[in-house]
């Protein structure tokens, strides 16, 4: 019988980088194409009572949009706990790329209320599976870190953001202008390619990175306390929850019942987990600093996101009724706007991945905790083009769109300092043996940060849109208030990250 040789890594490289990191870059295109051209025309879905829509009224459809999206990256955390324990971040992938599929072929069947909502978990049950890993394996790539390191997140993160502009013009034009379901099965064909990309050219660019498993500590029983200790914390968070519901506090019997109920499960999930990992997880003094580094840059990406992830919600509907749609005749689709944050990412990426290295070559720093507050910051810009925006907008006539390209302009520069920054950091960060399970709590942010987006674009019916100034001008305070505090927090931040950049 013929011994099994592990197959050495293809050392080719691409414009510099190894040509794994491309391979990668188009899967995770192709998955963001489905997902982002989805989340595209959900809410418009959702609220749609003409052409065969599901017909609820704004607080409901921008419940379940909330409900949707942030248990997408809500489900990353087990979803990096299976990668770390049972399957390696490479099958992981694999089979988070088929569920997604599956999820979007029922989708595109117009089979009533019950197939869509399955359809729905299907696919954020299988982008839990695929998103943290994803970008676990680019770490891997480059084990010796620096500024090289960040400048290939910036090269992924176009990836994911020229999938999200073709996914936002494709499935949005065939939605908003053939058919909702159309636009779904479009999502389906999307991610088969990604899945036959990866296949295809994993096995020989990748070699063996991601096929990494934790074994299981058996000193001094550690394992067995640690899993004690798991247990322990889940059944707490049971018991929260149990409680607030018989008290009356939560109410998951309506969609903004379970929404708010599901904001408080993501911060108990969030907080119990960095305090279980921190108190049972086997760090030494350095590790465990640097995991409190990472809770901090989770809660300034939860606020990021929740102003951010507006796109799809609050600013889709200002979209799609207040804003001046005509370009020279032909009406655009409103779930276009989207794509001018992915379209911007692709032409300001490679100017601050040239920049991060620019600055490292001359040994000027811009240290992580200080990119995090410029794009709170420039999130709160954006949104004080929003406040005057809405003002010009309840005056009677539809607002120009220079309004929403400079509220997504903001969006795009503030959005390129805070994710692909953060996924570098959380990957030189982490503990080895936790890595895919903190890249999923870096997706938990941004599960908040949907979730509060959608509750929050749950005010804008037609009853009280005289708000609108307001409720913008409240995430305009709440981003520059937030940006200035975490200037402040620079520096012993960057003291406890123990010289990594």
């Amino acid at each position: 019988m013929e011994a099994t040789i592990e197959k050495p890594v293809n050392k080719a490289t691409l414009f510099g980088h190894p040509v794994g990191l491309f391979v990668l870059f188009f899967t995770e295109m192709w998955e963001r194409f489905s997902y982002y051209g989805m989340r595209a025309i959900l809410l418009l879905f959702l609220i749609d009572n003409v052409r065969g829509g599901m017909g609820l009224n704004e607080s409901e459809g921008a419940a379940i949009y909330g409900i949707y999206t942030a248990s997408v990256y809500l489900l990353s955390l087990p979803g990096g706990w299976i990668a770390d324990n049972i399957l390696g971040q490479r099958k992981s992938i694999l089979y988070g790329g088929i569920i997604i599929m599956l999820g979007h072929i029922i989708l595109a069947i117009p089979f009533g209320p019950g197939l869509f909502y399955a359809g729905l978990c299907t696919v954020a049950m299988g982008t839990g599976l695929l998103k943290p890993n994803i970008s676990s394996v680019v770490g891997e790539l480059y084990p010796e870190g620096g500024a090289r390191k960040d400048a290939a997140f910036s090269i992924f993160y176009m990836g994911i953001n020229l999938g999200s502009l073709l996914g936002i013009s494709v499935v949005g034009f065939l939605g908003q202008r053939i058919g909702w379901h159309y636009g779904f099965g479009a999502a389906a064909i999307a991610m088969g390619l990604g899945i036959v990309t990866f296949q295809v050219f994993g096995q020989r660019y990748l070699g063996e990175y991601g096929n990494y498993v934790a074994q299981p500590t058996t000193n001094n029983g550690q394992s067995s306390t640690g899993n004690r200790s798991l247990l322990a914390f889940l059944a707490v968070v049971v018991v929260i929850l149990t409680t607030l519901q018989l008290t009356g506090i939560l109410d998951v019997t309506t969609a903004q019942g379970l929404a708010q109920a599901m904001g408080t499960i993501i911060s108990l999930i969030a907080l119990g987990y960095f305090i279980y990992i921190l108190s049972a997880g086997g760090l030494d003094g350095v590790e465990k600093k640097r995991v409190v580094v990472l809770f901090t840059f989770f809660l300034a990406s939860a606020l990021f996101w929740a102003g951010n992830e507006q796109q799809g919600s609050s600013l889709q509907i200002f979209a799609d009724r207040y804003t001046d749609l005509n370009l020279l005749g032909w009406e655009l689709p409103s779930s276009w706007f989207q794509s001018l944050n992915p379209a911007f990412i692709l032409i300001f990426s490679p100017v601050l991945a040239a920049l991060w290295i620019f600055l490292a070559n001359r040994k000027l720093n811009y240290p992580v905790p200080a990119k995090f507050a410029t794009s709170l910051i420039l999130l709160g810009l954006a949104y004080l083009v929003m406040v005057v925006a809405s003002k010009l907008a309840l005056t009677g006539p539809r607002t120009s769109p220079l309004f929403l390209v400079f509220t997504y302009l903001f969006f795009t520069l503030g959005e390129l300092f805070l994710s692909p920054v953060g996924l570098s950091a959380f990957s030189k960060l982490a503990p080895k043996r936790y890595t895919s399970q903190l890249m999923g709590l870096w997706f938990v942010g941004t599960s908040l940060g949907n979730l509060i987006a959608g509750l929050f674009a749950g005010g804008f019916d037609e009853k009280n849109v005289h708000q609108m100034p307001d409720m913008f001008q409240s995430v305009a305070y709440f981003g520059l208030g937030a940006g200035l505090l975490m200037l402040l927090f620079t520096r012993p931040l960057k003291k406890w990250m123990g010289g990594i950049e």
